[in-house]
Formats: structure tokens, C-alpha cells, sequence
């Protein structure tokens, strides 16, 4: 047989072989013809030579991608691989051999039309660019440029003022994700259901697949450029979910460096200047006439980790600073890649467990059920155990007492009612992280949970799609308390009273809540006490959102408002001058007007549609699609996918993702699961060979 490709009605592949390695290589064939110009990208922004191609916007990342050294540390991890996992090595060198098969043909529903945009061909892959891919996916998704970020309100306001922002920033991405034991479903078997919060890409973060041979049989939401099921999968037997534990695994150092004339030196912590690896790079820039200029990028390494901002002679802006990153695949060369054909091999819930012990990054919590009864609730990753300094802010390597000295127990958890409820939120990996989401999405999903008996598979959708705004009270609260408002004001605050708090797209009544919100936000940041921490210091671009003030206002509104003083600032005024000026405005239309799908694309206006679609859901809703308050309403961040992994029979699972299973535009399965996505509702999970659409015999 080799290996036979299928589809069903939604273009989503079917892959079965005769073994791992065909079946491996056959998934890397059919990724590349679905999603050649996604991989072209995530190619280059792995070895940081996007810039030569999308241009001077795409520079920061690469500078920050050679500094951090993110292809040297995917070519250690691989090589390590090779030493120390022969198998595994091989099936992921057999993915990478279908990568360029699938990229030398021609899909069938033609090239992607960005490669003609660009001039570009299909680079070839080696066997470490799906490790590459897999560390610049997730470089900043531990978040640590919150460390500076609470250094710099520090600086402004004091130590005091860091737990009044810590929330969920601007660059985290989350999940929701809930398990419901037998003993609470119509069938008596598990339900594993959720869905991640990510940017929402064009061409989709996640891909829709099947991979069936004689060891296993998986369906799941595989990362294109990744071999195997890593995140989500239902074996048929067991299925397992993840959601972003939020740990701090990531430290910063402050660096004390110096030029000599052979180089440049570090100081450590006993004293010592020694020498730092260094070595130049030049990146490449496309212009916008068609030329190219070439940067060069110093790229220095102290005994800490890579030097991924300022130098010896400090920030761009002349500020004396270097900061050094430091974090697990760099120090132990493992990404963790060990555990994903053990993933796919799983048939208990026990399998699982052992297959996520080889786990590194990012640190997840997991949720998984086998068709035996068997549950599980753990983290799964690698977290360094070290002083709290380095889990807060940047420290002095010049200093002892900032070493890693070993690695955390993942903590586990039990179920609680018969259900166990991950968004984000401080949970069983409490102990290893600093800032955690807000409780809504959580305590929202464990009372919907609550309010019935028995649970199945088709009832799911109605959680996923939940737009109950758990963060609105604090406001709602200031605006109740006003007094002596203009008319119009007036009335705008009793509508807003009596407004149901959903955030759907269709309401008025949310539409002029976020109105009000964003006019709240504006005028808090204006305020001279935090508008002075709008300057942030000069750290390369890639961070600097992190470090933007309005978005840190606008996602820790409800702790500002409900704090005990807030520096002296008048919030009532804020409040008042705010609600003031949207009822002046007139009515707001409703919520969906400008609450519209913001998709990222590498190529913006390749394929951009002029009039995205409105959304319902906000940031703290389980419907989760994000706006930047204060700065847009258009949300970027939003469900990634949806699933329902039902273990009393895996035909009866349900799954969808924002687009759909091409990354071709034009193509028939580029946008049809839009509609299903939109409205919350699911497709059906396909595993009958019988039922799908032979495509080509390999």
C-alpha cells in the first residue's frame, strides 16, 4: 500500500501506510501541498530570514530569531535526537523528506499565489526545521517580556503597582478546555472539549488531520511543519487536550558586557569577566522597489544564554543594558520531540502520562480520558527551579544566587463534581507561574457545567459559544454610582444597567459597554501618573508589545478600578468623562459592527477580504475573541479550533477551524468551515476509510 491519501467533504486529509515512517512522510507530503506558503514562512521566521521577503516590518523578528539562536538551538535538539532517539529522529527526517516532495509538485488546485507575489520558490527543508518551527512558534508564548514590562511600571510606580496589572497581556495566548467524566455524561464514557485562543492566521495555526497505520490510528489538530498529533488527539481509545499552564520558565539576565581585542567578555557571578561567543549575521531586507539591503546582526552568548537585546554598548537609545534569555531547549538541547510518537501509540490514559514526562515547551496543562474510565489533569513541560527574583524581573548575572538548580515535579490534579475546567487560571500550575488569566472563562465554563445533570457531545457547542462578560461588574459598578449626569449620559448609563452583560454580535447593548470600556481606558492611560509609562525603553520592537501601556490598562480595567486608591487618579471622573463622551457620540450600532475577524497573513492584501465578518464573544467570555480596548475593537486573538473528543465512540466527535483545510486561496476547502465557525457549530470527525474520497495513490 505505501500510502493512500482520502479527504472527505471537507477537504480535511486521511492519510494511511504501512508504517510510522511512511505514514510521517506521506503527512509532511500532503501539509506541503495543502499549506506550501505557510510553511515558506514559518521556514524562514524559524532561521530569521523573513525580512527577505516581507520586508523592513518582518526585521525585528529576524533579528531577535538570530540573537536568540533559535536554528542553532534547533540543530542541537535534533542532533541530540539523533544521539539519544534514533526513531524518533528518523520519523521526523521522514516528515521533512515529504515536506519537499509535497513542495516540488504542484497542488492540484494550483500553486499558492504568493509565491508569484513574491518571486519566491519553495526553499528545501533540513531535518531541524521542524524543531525550528516548533521554537519560533513558541519563543514569546511563555510571555517573558512581562518581566521587563514589570520592571518598567516598577520604575513609574513602584513594586506595588505590579499585581494592579497583572492580567492576561496582549501577547499570552490561552485556551479553554474542560473534561467531564463518565459519571456526568449521557453515555457514561468522557468528554474532552475546548478550544485554543490564538492569533488567528490565514492561512489556520492548527490543521485537521487523520494519520491511520498498524500501530495507530489518530485524529487530531496537528501544527503544520510539525510531524504527529502534539496538542490535541483521540487515538480511538483515549484522547488528550491541552491549555497554556501559564508558567514562567524563561528568565532574564542582565548582562555586564565588555569589548576586548579578542572579543567580548561577560561578567559572572563570582567575579570573572569571560568570553562570550560571538560572531556576526546578516540578514537580508527586501525593499519596497525590489532591491535589497543587507543588516548585519551581532550575535553574542555569555554562559547565561543568548543575548537577545543590547549589547556592550547597550540599548539602541545609548541606555546601558543587555539582557540575556535563558530557557530549557537552549540549557538540556531536548525539545521534547520524544514524546510525540509515544502520543500517537497511546491507549490509556497512562500512555499519555509517560508519553508527556518527555515533554519540554511550552508547559502545558492536560486533560485526557480513555474509553477504560481512566482520567487525567496534569502539567506537562519543563520549569526550572531557581529564586522567585528570576521568575519576577530580569537579574544580575554579574550576581550569585540566580542559578538554575534543577527541575519542578509537574503537579497534578484531580476532577472536582465529576469535572475538571482549565482556562488559564490559576489551577494545578499555580505554583509555577506569576501571572495567570482572570477567573471568568474558568468559573463561567464550571457553572455552565454545573447546570445539568448529564452532558454529550452535541451539547458542547453552547459552552464554546458562551458570550457572558465576567469582567463587565467593576464599570457597571462606577456607573451605577454616578450622579448628575447630562440626559443623554443618563440614559445611556440605564441602558447599560440593564444590559444582560453577553457580548454577542448582534447587541446594541454591547456594543455601547465597549464603547464605554475603550473611553475608560483612553482616559485612565491619559492620566499624567501612568501616561508617564507610555515611553518604553528601546528594546527591540519584537517585545515591545509587551511593554505598551493602553493594552496593559485595558486588560487589567476591572483590577484598576477595584483597587484600594489608584495613585490618586479620580477614577469617578474618568468614568463620568468617558460615559459623557460616548453618549454624545450617539448610538454605537452594535457590538459585531466593529467587533470584525482581524486575521494575520504574512502578505497583508494577498488575500485579504474587504469586510471580515463581525464576531460575538470579548476577551473574558468563553467565546474568547480578543480586542485590544483602547486600541481596537477588531479581535486577532480568538479560537484557533474547537473540538469534543467523545471516548464512548470517536465518530460521534466534533471539530472546526476558523477557515478551513487549505492554505490555498480560491481553493473550495479555504474558507467553507467559516460559516460552521461563526455560528458554533461543528463538523463531523470522519474515521471510516469507507466514507471519504480516495485523492491519490503514493
Amino acid at each position: 500500500m505505501s500510502a493512500e491519501t482520502y479527504r472527505d467533504a471537507w477537504g480535511i486529509p486521511h492519510l494511511r501506510a504501512d508504517t510510522p515512517l511512511e505514514l510521517a512522510r506521506a503527512q509532511g507530503r500532503v501539509t506541503a501541498r495543502d499549506r506550501a506558503w505557510q510553511l515558506e514562512v514559518e521556514r524562514h521566521r524559524a532561521q530569521g530570514t523573513s525580512a527577505s521577503f516581507l520586508g523592513p516590518e518582518a526585521l525585528s523578528w529576524d533579528r531577535l530569531a538570530r540573537r536568540a539562536r533559535l536554528a542553532d538551538t534547533a540543530r542541537r535538539c535534533f542532533t541530540a535526537l539523533e544521539a539519544n532517539d534514533p526513531e524518533t529522529a528518523a520519523w521526523v527526517r521522514a516528515y521533512v523528506d515529504g515536506v519537499n516532495e509535497g513542495l516540488a509538485g504542484a497542488p492540484e488546485d494550483g500553486p499558492a499565489p504568493e509565491f508569484a507575489r513574491t518571486g519566491l520558490a519553495p526553499g528545501r527543508w533540513e531535518p531541524w526545521t521542524p524543531l525550528g518551527v516548533w521554537l519560533a512558534t513558541h519563543l514569546l508564548f511563555a510571555g517573558f517580556p512581562a518581566k521587563l514590562w514589570r520592571e518598567h511600571i516598577t520604575a513609574h510606580l513602584g513594586p506595588e503597582a505590579v499585581p494592579l496589572f497583572a492580567a492576561d497581556g496582549p501577547g499570552t495566548a490561552g485556551s479553554n478546555g474542560w473534561l467531564v467524566s463518565g459519571e456526568r455524561t449521557t453515555t457514561g464514557h468522557a468528554l474532552i472539549a475546548g478550544d485554543p485562543h490564538r492569533f488567528i492566521e490565514d492561512p489556520g495555526v492548527y490543521q485537521q488531520i487523520h494519520l491511520s497505520c498498524p500501530e495507530f490510528d489518530v485524529v487530531g489538530l496537528a501544527v503544520p511543519g510539525i510531524p504527529g498529533i502534539a496538542h490535541f488527539g483521540h487515538t480511538g481509545t483515549v484522547a488528550w487536550a491541552i491549555t497554556n499552564a501559564m508558567a514562567d520558565y524563561q528568565d532574564l539576565y542582565r548582562e555586564r558586557l565588555r569589548r576586548t581585542g579578542a572579543g567580548v567578555e561577560a561578567l559572572g557571578p563570582d567575579g570573572v569577566w569571560r568570553r562570550a561567543a560571538r560572531h556576526t549575521e546578516t540578514v537580508e531586507v527586501a525593499g519596497e522597489s525590489g532591491g535589497r539591503e543587507s543588516v548585519e546582526v551581532e550575535v553574542i552568548e555569555t554562559d547565561r544564554g543568548p543575548v537577545i537585546a543590547g549589547g556592550p554598548e547597550g540599548l539602541d537609545d545609548g541606555t546601558p543594558a543587555a539582557l540575556s534569555l535563558r530557557h530549557p531547549p537552549r540549557v538540556t538541547s531536548d525539545l521534547g520531540f520524544g514524546a510525540l510518537l509515544p502520543l500517537l501509540r497511546a491507549r490509556t490514559v497512562a500512555d499519555v502520562d509517560r508519553a508527556l514526562d518527555a515533554w519540554t515547551e511550552p508547559v502545558n496543562v492536560v486533560q485526557a480520558a480513555d474509553t477504560g474510565g481512566g482520567l487525567l489533569h496534569r502539567v506537562a513541560g519543563r520549569v526550572p527551579v531557581r529564586p522567585d527574583a528570576n521568575r519576577l524581573r530580569p537579574v544580575p548575572a554579574w550576581e550569585p544566587g540566580h542559578e538554575w538548580t534543577g527541575w519542578h515535579t509537574p503537579p497534578r490534579a484531580g476532577l472536582t463534581g465529576g469535572v475538571a475546567v482549565m482556562a488559564n487560571q490559576r489551577g494545578p500550575a499555580a505554583p509555577l507561574g506569576v501571572e495567570f488569566a482572570p477567573p471568568h472563562r474558568a468559573d463561567r465554563i464550571a457553572t455552565l457545567l454545573a447546570g445539568r445533570e448529564r452532558w454529550s457531545a452535541a451539547d458542547m457547542p453552547a459552552i464554546h459559544t458562551d458570550t457572558h462578560l465576567g469582567s463587565a461588574g467593576p464599570l457597571l459598578d462606577h456607573l451605577a454610582a454616578l450622579t448628575g449626569l447630562t440626559p443623554e449620559a443618563a440614559a445611556l448609563r440605564d441602558r447599560l444597567l440593564a444590559w444582560d452583560r453577553r457580548m454577542d454580535a448582534d447587541s446594541t447593548g454591547a456594543a455601547a459597554y465597549a464603547a464605554v470600556r475603550t473611553a475608560v481606558v483612553r482616559e485612565l492611560a491619559a492620566h499624567p501618573v501612568l501616561a508617564a509609562a507610555s515611553a518604553a525603553p528601546a528594546y527591540p520592537e519584537a517585545l515591545l508589545p509587551w511593554l505598551a501601556l493602553v493594552p496593559r490598562v485595558a486588560y487589567a480595567l476591572e483590577h484598576l478600578l477595584r483597587a484600594d486608591g489608584l495613585y490618586g487618579i479620580d477614577r469617578a471622573a474618568a468614568v463620568r468623562a468617558a460615559l459623557e463622551e460616548v453618549a454624545a457620540r450617539g448610538p454605537a450600532g452594535t457590538w459585531g459592527d466593529t467587533h470584525r475577524l482581524a486575521p494575520w497573513r504574512a502578505l497583508p492584501g494577498a488575500t485579504a477580504h474587504a469586510d471580515e465578518p463581525g464576531l460575538s464573544g470579548d476577551h473574558d467570555c468563553v467565546l474568547c475573541t480578543s480586542p485590544v480596548p483602547g486600541l481596537t475593537d477588531r479581535a486577532a486573538r480568538g479560537p484557533a479550533a474547537r473540538y469534543v473528543w467523545d471516548l464512548a465512540d470517536r465518530a460521534d466527535s466534533r471539530w472546526v477551524v476558523p477557515h478551513g483545510a487549505s492554505g490555498i486561496p480560491g481553493s473550495a476547502h479555504h474558507r467553507d468551515q467559516q460559516p460552521l465557525w461563526l455560528a458554533g457549530e461543528l463538523a463531523p470527525v470522519v474515521t471510516d476509510f469507507d466514507r471519504l474520497t480516495k485523492e491519490t495513490d503514493d
